[in-house]
């Protein structure tokens, strides 16, 4: 079984070196399509307008079937609890419009969360549009946005991949929500870190 799953990642890891023309969000950046509704797996419709708390937002660029979400995804609810003692909105987002329909239409991605649990927003990202609009290129990938909406962090959520026993050490994302709001900013934190997982399944042209 770990053989297998060594293979599969690394396999997901290859398919992150295919070309992605679109251009990253820079930190200081605005978040773009601030607007755009996407379907909720409740059936509402959110944007990144409506998602945002008070002091910030937390986007996610998740899935339903990749290795390195699957091995990252128990620590979505605690975001999400970190979120509503922050003020923070959490949201994931499902930008694999190659996988529709399939593994990631919206009735897997509400099975998917009603099976692992989820208690944050999962949301369809139509025709990959906010994948796009951020330059996100891989699940995870993670945008963290103050109370106006500009980027303050982004990259991995913690540091799992980049040490053989896949056990988190830094949990960069959760410092720089915590850090984001500080009245005592910390300068050790990064505010970007190498985001690793599966490419983001575009829509096919």
């Amino acid at each position: 079984m770990k053989t297998i799953i060594k293979g599969a990642l690394i396999a997901s890891a290859a398919l992150m070196a295919f070309a992605f023309t679109h251009d990253r969000l820079a930190i200081g950046d605005k978040a773009p399509l601030q607007d755009y509704k996407m379907e909720d797996i409740s059936g509402s419709m959110e944007s990144l307008e409506t998602l945002k708390k008070d002091n910030g937002l937390v986007v996610i660029f998740s899935c339903n079937t990749c290795p390195f979400v699957l091995g990252t995804e128990e620590i979505y609810n605690t975001i999400g609890t970190l979120g509503v003692r922050n003020n923070i909105g959490v949201a994931l987002i499902n930008s694999n419009e190659g996988k529709r329909p399939g593994d990631d239409d919206m009735s897997e991605m509400q099975k998917h969360a009603a099976d692992k649990g989820y208690d944050v927003p999962y949301l369809l990202d139509l025709n990959n549009q906010l994948a796009d609009a951020f330059g996100a290129n891989t699940t995870p990938h993670v945008f963290l946005f103050n109370k106006d909406l500009e980027l303050v962090y982004t990259g991995a959520i913690d540091d799992r991949f980049e040490q053989k026993s896949k056990k988190p050490t830094v949990f960069w994302l959760r410092d720089a929500m915590v850090n984001m709001n500080s009245s005592r900013k910390r300068d050790d934190i990064p505010s970007t870190t190498k985001n690793i997982g599966c490419s983001i399944k575009r829509a096919k042209n």
